[in-house]
């Protein structure tokens, strides 16, 4: 199979739900990169681009579902979640307005656009807004699934999409349930809860760790909030020890989110794996590589928490 980004399933799955009357999709002059331009295409009376106005295509975007409308709006994670924070915050998280942001080139895996673009805080920023729900897909499948809870669920919902093209990691007949956690492969000596592109990274550290006589449970968070925290609690009974892999700042995101529920239901070591500096520009894997978000930086981690068990 063809590798595939996930902001390009956004696109595809818009396509597929959108002959749904009820939805319409907003874009702040990025359509082409945030693939929305798909919509556009099949459904140009139910798209709109509000040009580099994200402050006030999220203003846009609660007033038309104030009317009973499922609305999508999109653009960069960095503008849709930093320069619109407020109005997100307030026009459509506290009246608990059904509007879908579609985040997309999240993450240092946007390359060369640098520190300006990779947003690297979206996640800890919807965690702090009551009624948001947060969706981070790992694969194509997985995207266009999240797409499909997203219309289903009645309330904001933040979906981060990736720039870079991935494999897929999960099979066709894949199900995809919102607040659920998936347990990719089972394991004794520890738990790897990874979110987004870190899962597949998550898996080549379990097969590397399986070599060396390790038992990994791998876990994949795509529903960063509300989080499973019966899979989280019974991981860390089970293997004592976890290691939380995201492209992501360590404050704020999926490993905070883990520790919030370890420190209430089953206090165990816990690592993170992410970053606590800005972006640079670069090939996504050299940043990878820079940032120690990689398969081996897991195996290393997992070696030295297993010694605080």
């Amino acid at each position: 199979m063809a590798k595939k980004a996930t902001r390009e399933s956004y696109g595809t799955a818009l396509v597929t739900y959108g002959a749904d009357k009820n939805i319409i999709v907003l874009d702040a002059d990025l359509s082409k990169s945030t693939k929305t331009d798909m919509f556009k295409k099949a459904y140009p009376d139910r798209f709109i681009n509000m040009g580099i106005a994200e402050g006030n295509m999220m203003s846009v975007a609660a007033g038309i579902a104030s009317t009973g409308k499922t609305v999508f709006a999109s653009s960069f994670a960095m503008f849709a979640a930093g320069r619109a924070f407020e109005q997100i915050r307030n026009s459509i998280a506290y009246p608990n307005l059904n509007v879908k942001i579609g985040a997309t080139h999240a993450g240092i895996s946007v390359g060369e656009d640098g520190a300006t673009h990779q947003c690297l805080e979206d996640i800890a920023l919807m965690r702090s807004l009551p009624n948001m729900i947060i969706i981070n897909p790992a694969d194509d499948i997985e995207a266009q699934l999240a797409v499909k809870a997203a219309i289903d669920h009645k309330g904001p919902v933040y979906m981060r999409f990736a720039r870079l093209a991935v494999d897929d990691i999960n099979p066709a007949d894949y199900k995809f349930e919102l607040g659920k956690g998936v347990t990719l492969s089972e394991g004794n000596d520890v738990t790897i809860i990874a979110t987004g592109l870190m899962v597949a990274e998550a898996l080549k550290a379990k097969d590397i760790l399986s070599n060396e006589g390790i038992s990994a449970r791998v876990i994949n968070i795509h529903t960063i909030k509300p989080i499973d925290e019966d899979i989280i609690t019974k991981a860390a009974k089970e293997t004592g020890a976890i290691v939380t892999c995201e492209e992501h700042y360590i404050m704020g995101g999926l490993g905070s989110a883990v520790c919030e529920v370890v420190c209430k239901n089953c206090p165990v070591p816990v690592k993170i794996i992410g970053t606590d500096r800005f972006g640079k520009s670069g090939k996504p894997a050299e940043l990878f590589e820079e940032y120690g978000l990689t398969a081996e930086n897991i195996v290393e981690q997992v070696k030295e928490i297993i010694k605080l068990k």
